[in-house]
């Protein structure tokens, strides 16, 4: 037996670290494991921190609430292609290519019955000019489906899009969107896609052959009053090809961005009709091809709703009068939510309102912003002080992208 320490104290063998009792699992989690098993926990604790921490809400892409991702184009990329481009918003890229193709007047069942002589009057009198929005005819863009988009989810661009899958619900409610987009904006002007054939003047060569170059005014007038009107032959049909391969949440904004970019960077050859051959001929020139003259450069930006309540979702929607809204901002028992601009697809998981505004510049006041198009689903929190207020986000995003634009 050891002998007792000296003053009576006793003393304790050494603990050997092979039989010493475990230490109790530490009850942290990794950001990542917590964002899987907690998401609306985890982007809450981001938008909401403690008061005493005095830090501002930030998102957990570390992205300020009405922030958008960094956006970069390119143009020119497809070779085979009349324009392509390809537009990265964040970890979400879209390429677009658009494919013109002339459509034949005689291949037109309906075209006998749908010709409007209006256009012939346009042609006749002059070229369409900047404010012709009552001027130009664009109606035959809709009826004839002179513009032809479709858009796919690549293999591979998310985790949830297997190979040989058919194409999904959201693949097609993006192609309808922009093609709505594309008729509601009256992007593309009809003028640009029509082929038109100006028969010769016959009376005229007569007149030319025998010698009588003398002609007053009136002469003048009877006989281009009398000349033969121009006719359409043909049209250039655009299929615009937008493959999304990375998606990262926010597929709209980068996918017509790309659209933008794609018709801007379009040139259609030199089409004219061939009277001998019967058939409409184009130029191999690249200096004779034409670029499109669109309407503006409208942008599209988007928001989503975040709701502090995970079960916000769940409740039975009740549209509150407006003496029980003030009464409840007051007493601050209102839900405290936040709106979120360029949602990555952790975030749109996890809202259900949904807002997409699509702006441009007037016209006819540069100094003023359109509104295009203004769309809101999935709820009624967002009233119209905040509408007004994504609007002028949009038209700080609208500049942004712009410059972006004709910097290609």
């Amino acid at each position: 037996m050891a002998p007792a320490a000296q003053g009576g104290a006793a003393t304790t063998a050494p603990t050997n670290p092979s039989t010493a009792a475990p230490s109790p699992p530490s009850l942290s989690l990794p950001p990542s494991q917590f964002a899987r098993l907690q998401p609306h926990a985890y982007l809450l604790a981001h938008l909401s921190p403690p008061p005493s921490s005095n830090q501002p809400s930030i998102r957990a892409n570390g992205r300020s609430p009405l922030e958008f991702r960094v956006t970069s184009a390119n143009a020119g990329s497809l070779t085979h292609t009349n324009g392509s481009a390809v537009v990265r918003i964040g970890d979400t890229a879209a390429v677009c290519g658009v494919r013109a193709e002339i459509l034949h007047t005689e291949d037109i069942a309906s075209w006998g019955v749908s010709l409007s002589s209006g256009a012939r009057k346009r042609r006749k009198t002059g070229t369409a000019s900047d404010d012709d929005d009552d001027d130009d005819d664009d109606s035959q863009i809709r009826d004839l489906n002179l513009l032809v988009p479709n858009l796919s989810l690549s293999t591979g661009c998310a985790p949830g899009f297997i190979p040989g899958a058919p194409p999904s619900a959201l693949a097609q409610s993006l192609s309808h969107q922009i093609l709505s987009l594309l008729h509601t904006s009256r992007l593309v002007r009809a003028e640009d896609l029509r082929i038109w054939y100006h028969p010769p003047d016959l009376s005229a060569i007569e007149r030319e052959k025998a010698g009588d170059e003398r002609m007053d005014t009136e002469e003048a007038e009877e006989r281009v009053s009398g000349a033969p009107p121009p006719e359409i032959k043909g049209f250039w049909v655009l299929y615009i090809d937008v493959l999304i391969i990375s998606l990262a949440g926010n597929p709209f904004d980068a996918a017509w961005a790309a659209v933008v970019a794609a018709l801007r960077d379009t040139r259609l050859p030199k089409a004219w009709w061939d009277a001998d051959n019967d058939m409409i001929l184009c130029s191999d020139e690249v200096s004779e091809a034409k670029r499109l003259t669109l309407r503006g450069m409208p942008i599209a930006s988007s928001y989503c709703v975040f709701e502090a309540d995970a079960a916000a979702n769940w409740r039975a929607v009740v549209i509150p009068d407006a003496d029980e809204e003030k009464e409840r901002e007051k007493k601050g028992t209102k839900p405290k939510r936040w709106i979120l601009a360029d949602p990555d697809g952790f975030e749109e998981n996890l809202c259900q309102e949904r807002i997409c505004i699509v702006v441009d510049q007037d016209r006819k006041a540069p100094q003023k912003t359109k509104i295009v198009s203004m769309e809101k689903n999935g709820g009624i929190s967002v009233g119209k002080d905040e509408l007004r207020k994504l609007v002028d986000v949009s038209a700080q995003r609208w500049a942004q992208v712009k410059g972006i634009l004709e910097a290609l």
